[in-house]
């Protein structure tokens, strides 16, 4: 799960991917309208979060921005404004959520995975898919009933390959999705993980087809 976070005050910037990464989201940054637009061009993101006062204008341009080229990731707005005309103001230029300042940053993450959930069609913290059920917010596995015990990076990866269905992910969007920011990761680290998942679950569960990717076959 890759998030895109707006904001050009550090402090807040810190703590926001800290609890975003927490909460098991990949987290790209960026400070200003035209390097937002650039990454939302560039990369495959699951959500926005979109402070509204940024140094070179607006965060509604970013807004419009992403509407405007049919992206349509959910938008959770922060800002200090919190009068009702800035609120609708940004609902009606198609946010999804409005976060005013000073804010909890748990509660933003808690906010992040609720609209997530809700932009997937899931109605709880919870996927199913075949014999795997995911705790999505008490980031637990469990294949037939069974606990699975699994690292922050395999709850992400399982994750990942779940929110996708049945359908195949390609290694690269792994990469993104999972090891987003990180650099000089071999691509054939997924490869490993997987091994680690497949292990763990078992063999059948991660079915893999050259030049396709990976998929969860339940």
């Amino acid at each position: 799960m890759r998030v895109l976070v707006v904001e050009d005050e550090p402090g807040v910037q810190k703590l926001l991917g800290e609890a975003l990464q927490e909460a098991g989201f990949a987290v790209d940054e960026a400070t200003g309208v035209e390097e937002a637009q650039g990454l939302l061009l560039a990369f495959p993101y699951d959500l926005l979060i979109l402070d509204l006062f940024l140094p070179d204008g607006d965060g509604l341009e970013v807004l419009r921005f992403a509407r405007g080229r049919g992206l349509t990731l959910p938008v959770l707005i922060l800002t200090a404004r919190d009068d009702l005309e800035a609120r609708l103001e940004g609902l009606d230029g198609g946010a999804d959520d409005y976060v005013v300042k000073p804010f909890y940053p748990q509660e933003v993450a808690a906010r992040a995975r609720a609209l997530l959930r809700r932009s997937k069609g899931l109605a709880e913290n919870r996927i199913w898919v075949g014999r795997l059920e995911l705790d999505l917010e008490g980031r637990l596995a469990y294949w037939e009933g069974r606990e699975v015990p699994l690292t922050a990076r395999e709850f992400a990866l399982l994750a990942a390959l779940a929110l996708k269905g049945e359908g195949y992910t390609t290694r690269e969007e792994l990469l993104e999705k999972v090891w987003s920011g990180e650099e000089s990761v071999d691509p054939r680290t997924v490869d490993t993980y997987i091994k680690y998942l497949r292990r763990k679950l078992v063999p059948e569960a991660i079915e893999s087809a050259r030049g396709l990717g990976y998929r969860l076959r339940g």
